[in-house]
């Protein structure tokens, strides 16, 4: 292997400034980023997708355009805009954070990680990010992209996650003294461009020549991966139930947990041996239930789920039952569905001149 130059930290702020993404949290060059802007948008790209979040992050600002604002907001309506995102305690932990920036701080965020990193549902990376991005703070902020980057340039060898801090250690020594936050996202836009999983673009990248993995031409092998444990599957069921009036059967699941705070059709547990043919004990009312053709699959960070979707016509007269409530048909893809949810009313809603399978009455 030819020698290697050094890794030039001015070098990837002069390719930022020429190449920098636009991203609607970023400030303009030049211009001082909003805290709450960055904050909003850190929280939301947690495990989740540049595409996916620009839509959710301008809604939010449309509704909220300050911190006070959506500390002032109701967690219902926090949780219906949060809905389709995912991760949901994120939602909650969002909204407990604005509470506490509005009634604590005056509506304005700590400048310090370590002030950062005592609210609600700010985490290490999140509080460097911010106190890099929003404040200027000299923070080593490490991503997923970070990671990358830093793992190529260097060779890191061992296996993720437990690379994760020698990549730590690694790129606080590439983190230049001055223009923190800027070096933070040429970071993250080198690794979200050329840098990418696949088929990197060495040549153009500003840390070619100074790159061990792309020198060895075994860029794509980094990060090392650990192999993969079996997901666990499990199955349960659901029960679609619409009144004469349109109007659908939901309820809240309970404010912590899996999808803590959001709208769901009822349901049973989902268990690794679920017996689909015993569910019917867990109906919520008296109804006559048939069981559509096909089941809703999803897939959660720990476990796959198969969910059978049994459904049931009922009288406009019929009341919900205690802890349950009808929601107007028109009305249900406001609610605070989370994606699993709106699967299984898609599927309800397609099938509902198709044949069924079986029936089954809950006596």
């Amino acid at each position: 292997m030819a020698k290697l130059k050094k890794p030039d930290p001015q070098a990837l702020l002069d390719w930022y400034d020429r190449h920098r993404r636009a991203l609607p949290w970023r400030a303009p060059k030049g211009r001082r980023s909003d805290p709450y802007a960055v904050w909003l948008s850190e929280i939301m790209l947690q495990q989740t997708t540049v595409p996916a979040v620009k839509p959710y992050y301008e809604k939010f600002l449309s509704l909220w355009p300050r911190v006070e604002n959506l500390a002032a907001a109701s967690s219902d309506d926090v949780m219906k805009a949060w809905a389709g995102l995912g991760y949901y305690s994120r939602a909650r932990n969002l909204h407990a954070c604005a509470q506490m920036v509005a009634r604590d701080y005056a509506g304005r965020f700590p400048d310090t990680e370590e002030g950062l990193r005592a609210l609600p549902g700010i985490g290490p990376y999140t509080a460097a990010a911010i106190a890099a991005i929003a404040f200027g703070r000299h923070a080593v902020v490490v991503d997923g992209n970070v990671e990358r980057v830093v793992a190529r340039l260097v060779m890191i060898e061992e296996p993720m996650p437990k690379a994760k801090p020698a990549i730590k250690e690694a790129a606080a020594k590439l983190w230049p003294a001055e223009r923190s936050g800027d070096f933070a996202q040429a970071l993250m836009d080198l690794g979200a461009t050329l840098c990418s999983p696949r088929r990197p673009t060495c040549s153009l990248c500003p840390f070619f020549g100074a790159c061990k993995a792309a020198a060895a031409q075994d860029a794509e092998r980094f990060p090392v991966r650990a192999p993969k444990a079996a997901r666990p599957a499990r199955q349960g069921a659901v029960f679609f139930v619409e009144r004469a009036d349109g109007a659908v059967l939901v309820r809240t699941r309970a404010p912590k947990g899996l999808l803590g705070g959001m709208t769901e059709i009822p349901g049973t547990p989902w268990l690794d041996d679920f017996d689909i043919e015993t569910c019917a004990s867990h109906a919520p009312l008296k109804a006559e239930f048939t069981r559509l053709m096909g089941d809703v699959e999803h897939v959660f960070t720990h476990f796959s789920l198969r969910l059978g979707v049994f459904v049931a016509q009922v009288p406009s007269r019929m009341r919900a039952p205690e802890g349950m409530r009808f929601v107007a048909g028109d009305e249900l893809d406001g609610e605070a569905l989370p994606s699993l949810m709106r699967k299984v009313v898609a599927h309800a809603r397609a099938a509902k001149s198709k044949p069924a399978t079986k029936s089954r009455k809950r006596r």
